[in-house]
């Protein structure tokens, strides 16, 4: 079982650098399975109806989510119309939408499941608890199972994967836009990265104008963040060989493209 999972995916170039990076890469690796981290598709912030499809057009079949899930409130009302993007489990019970997705490829069910992390970021429940509590309705279904691991501090992403490792096929972090050089098979046969990076603009701040976050950062002063759409684009992801028969993972491989503008 060969799944490509696309780090966070940044605004409309983002959208744009993967729809042509995507078709090289399935006829290259043939992937069972395209997953991509999709809470900053819609100009830095949540996703559309309209770029739900476009995602799924491009090849996409599973999106996870993050801190940005309900940014555009038409999600909210309309969560039904967006099959295929589940939320972080650790959210309040009370959120609307799924806690993990389940698809089937080549006669087996992979489990995806999406959690944020908390430290640096917004209070929320435990992520820990919540996949500790997850996890044995998973297994019954499936010995596939991916976690994205949506979160600032490199440290907490590290402890997921650690308390994950054999449970799980795979733990990949997201959130942080900047691909991370630790991948690897932990010793119980679980992949690991702490972050997959992203899908977005080269020259910007993980893939924001940068000219406005080099103004924040410099005068204090505020400023809105808005993702650069023009210039070269970088894609990354990661590509993780799974044994559909035990779950374990027997590769992890990063993929990093840079193309002109």
């Amino acid at each position: 079982m060969k799944i490509l999972f696309i780090g966070d995916i940044i605004g409309k170039l983002g959208r744009k650098v993967t729809a042509q990076v995507l078709p090289d890469l399935k006829k290259k690796f043939s992937p069972d399975l395209i997953i991509a981290n999709g809470e900053n598709s819609a100009h830095g912030y949540g996703i559309t109806e309209k770029i739900y499809k476009e995602l799924l057009e491009m090849g996409i079949e599973a999106v996870t989510m993050g801190n940005h899930m309900w940014d555009k409130k038409e999600l909210i009302a309309n969560i039904d119309k967006f099959p295929l993007v589940t939320r972080p489990a650790n959210f309040p019970e009370e959120n609307p939408g799924k806690d993990h997705l389940i698809v089937e490829k080549k006669g087996k069910k992979i489990a995806i499941v999406n959690l944020v992390g908390r430290t640096f970021m917004k209070c929320l429940d435990c992520p820990f608890q919540a996949i500790k509590k997850l996890l044995p309705k998973l297994l019954k279904e499936t010995n596939i199972i991916i976690v994205d691991i949506h979160a600032e501090a490199t440290s907490e992403k590290c402890a997921m994967g650690w308390f994950l490792d054999g449970d799980v096929s795979a733990v990949v972090g997201t959130h942080t836009h900047v691909m991370t050089a630790d991948d690897r098979i932990l010793p119980s046969g679980t992949a690991y990265i702490s972050d997959i990076g992203m899908a977005g603009a080269h020259n910007s701040i993980i893939g924001m104008n940068k000219d406005q976050i080099l103004k924040r950062f410099t005068t204090q002063m505020p400023e809105k963040f808005e993702p650069t759409d023009t210039g070269p684009g970088i894609f990354n992801a990661v590509l993780i060989e799974i044994d559909d028969r035990t779950g374990r993972a027997k590769k992890i491989e990063k993929i990093q493209k840079v193309l002109a503008g």
